[in-house]
């Protein structure tokens, strides 16, 4: 595989965690993560050719989001974070988030993964952060899109979907949760990362070639709609991705040059407000 063309000027991975020892994980953490800071984050970066970056909080540090704040910090204007509060955090401190570079919230719905949010607590949370032009970051098995989607649908605020949809055991592209999937994009501020085909591939690497069926389809149906990311340092994963390979498939994705330029700059500046 090769490096797409067009990873450069504005280019954005809009899913990365940063682990830093500085800070403690949370009881409820499931693993534990490697030391993954800022340092070594830009190294990737520069590997990559991106400028820009999404910092998303790790649910191993549940609702204490300082290692996100201070790499907001160490990252400056090349940053945005997505953060995990509590259903009760008042306004003032959604604020303070708002002016440290956070332009989202994490509903991390997965079983087992040490999520701490509800679904029941999602139309609350997207109502306060609409004002803020924040996005709600979604991550469930892809497989419930069809009991989902009515909700989705409803939220006036932003919504990503994260990993090519999370479909815990990959479905066809005509499947009816893939369907709804594709659905939900017709809408308005509504967008899908092209992430982490290893977190639910069956056929593995190097193509994750049932995975990316459907990565395909969503730039062919929804091209405006699709993010990358590099899901850096791949938390939990055996053995590790290649970080280039994961950019890389993109090209197979998205083989317009100007599609890859779409998803890489523009659909991220307009998802999380570079």
């Amino acid at each position: 595989m090769t490096m797409p063309a067009g990873a450069g000027a504005g280019a954005c991975d809009c899913h990365v965690h940063i682990y830093d020892e500085r800070f403690p994980l949370a009881a409820t953490a499931t693993f534990k993560p490697p030391h993954a800071p800022v340092s070594a984050y830009r190294q990737v970066q520069r590997s990559l050719g991106v400028q820009r970056a999404v910092l998303v909080q790790p649910t191993g540090y549940g609702f204490d989001n300082r290692c996100l704040l201070d790499a907001l910090v160490q990252l400056g204007d090349g940053a945005r974070g997505v953060a995990i509060v509590a259903a009760d955090t008042a306004d003032q401190q959604l604020q303070r988030l708002h002016a440290a570079g956070v332009r989202g919230l994490r509903y991390m719905m997965l079983a087992g993964s040490g999520g701490l949010m509800r679904w029941d607590d999602v139309a609350e949370a997207a109502a306060r952060i609409a004002p803020l032009g924040w996005a709600l970051n979604l991550q469930f098995d892809g497989r419930e899109f069809p009991q989902r989607k009515a909700l989705i649908d409803s939220l006036p605020c932003k919504v990503v979907i994260d990993h090519i949809g999370r479909f815990v055991e990959p479905v066809p592209v005509h499947d009816a949760a893939f369907k709804a999937l594709q659905s939900v994009l017709d809408r308005d501020h509504r967008w899908v990362k092209l992430s982490g085909p290893y977190e639910t591939s069956k056929v593995g690497p190097p193509g994750y070639d049932d995975v990316s069926a459907l990565a395909r389809a969503l730039v062919a149906s929804h091209p405006d709609r699709c993010l990358w990311a590099s899901n850096w340092p791949h938390p939990n994963r055996q053995p590790v991705p290649g970080d280039t390979d994961m950019l890389a498939l993109l090209s197979v994705w998205a083989p317009d040059a100007r599609v890859r330029d779409a998803i890489l700059v523009d659909n991220a500046a307009a998802a999380y407000t570079f």
